[in-house]
């Protein structure tokens, strides 16, 4: 799709490729304003705060944790669907830029916006992020504690409590459901105007990356190497279906052998439930083979044991840059739980809306307004 198209029957291709230089090079300059004015002068009106619906919802925490903690009884798989909804919804990033006719520009990172939850518009060629080929194992689970919990509330707080809050307050809830820490969500997020499945592949960490490129996009979003480790600490608890580690366990990158830094009897474990070939495609694995249904730091001993189930979980205790936090970790819950309520608020902070004039509250999650 091009931006701009001309016509002219007598424009020479040289003028023409001068002409959209040219226009490269505004774009270029006009992006850059944007960029510098964005950092400059939207980021302080962005700041979110445990209080922001204290006089207009007051009760919401108490709404959102009634259907939590139903979901969680009925269906436990809702904790770790609904968390990992959240990272996604966080880590897929659009940017927008908004031309006005007073020359102000608005350039836009679409984090944690609620943009994940949308549903594709039937006969649209522009699929949504949801039906992005990286989130087609996202559990309906974590769509459902989501929408039953905004049902609520929009019953008793209309119009008020944007998607995105919802969910980053009932992963929260889930968290601490589990057995984790229960930590203050800060609030006043809006729900993004875009979603596009075109952007999660490249924004969403896949099951072999190596800790470089793990780095790599996690440092795009401003989290450090420490939040890296311990946010993938949430694979506590928590599935993953066999496509996502059937190369460890027979040909791992082009070896025809397993993983050397697999535990031989996980390996044969999981070659039992998944074959190299013509496997259920609904068959999942726990990612915590000691406490799959608990959220603590067992985790990273299990990776010390050689018992992580995806290879790029294993790589953070392979490299040297993070083996000595996963480590620490492995010996300290609750250190553990401390780092994680801080990664998670920080990651929750990514590329947040204010206002109408950049998102809007939603009344129907999976539609825009």
């Amino acid at each position: 799709m091009s931006v701009l198209s001309f016509s002219s029957s007598s424009s020479s291709s040289s003028s023409f490729t001068s002409l959209s230089l040219s226009l490269l090079f505004i774009l270029h300059i006009y992006t850059s304003f944007c960029l510098a004015k964005s950092i400059n002068t939207t980021r302080p009106h962005r700041k979110l705060s445990a209080e922001y619906y204290s006089k207009s919802c007051p009760q919401l925490e108490k709404l959102v944790s009634s259907i939590t903690t139903q979901q969680f009884k009925a269906a436990p798989v809702s904790g770790p669907a609904t968390i990992r909804l959240f990272f996604h919804d966080c880590f897929v990033e659009v940017i927008t830029i908004i031309l006005h006719n007073n020359a102000h520009c608005f350039l836009g990172m679409h984090g944690c916006d609620g943009s994940i939850l949308i549903e594709s518009k039937a006969g649209s060629k522009m699929l949504a992020e949801k039906d992005a080929a990286v989130n087609k194992d996202l559990r309906v689970e974590g769509f459902d504690s989501v929408k039953k919990a905004k049902a609520l509330v929009e019953s008793k707080c209309p119009g008020v409590v944007s998607c995105a809050d919802i969910l980053a307050i009932a992963a929260r809830d889930y968290v601490h459901l589990a057995g984790g820490p229960y930590y203050q969500v800060k609030k006043g997020r809006w729900d993004g105007k875009i979603s596009m499945a075109a952007r999660a592949e490249s924004n969403i960490p896949q099951a072999n990356f190596t800790v470089d490129q793990l780095l790599k996009l996690f440092n795009s979003k401003g989290l450090a190497l420490e939040d890296l480790v311990v946010l993938s600490g949430a694979h506590t608890f928590g599935f993953a279906h066999c496509h996502n580690f059937v190369s460890r366990l027979y040909d791992y990158k082009g070896s025809k052998k397993p993983d050397p830094a697999i535990d031989l009897r996980l390996l044969k474990a999981l070659r039992m439930s998944c074959p190299q070939h013509g496997g259920n495609a609904d068959i999942v694995a726990p990612f915590d083979v000691t406490t799959p249904f608990s959220f603590d730091h067992a985790y990273y001993g299990n990776l010390e044991a050689k018992l992580g189930l995806l290879a790029s979980d294993q790589a953070l205790f392979l490299d040297p840059r993070t083996r000595p936090l996963v480590q620490t970790l492995a010996k300290d819950k609750q250190k553990f739980f401390q780092a994680f309520a801080m990664a998670m608020d920080k990651m929750g902070s990514i590329g947040v809306k204010r206002g109408r004039k950049h998102g809007e509250k939603r009344k129907d999650c999976t539609r825009h307004m």
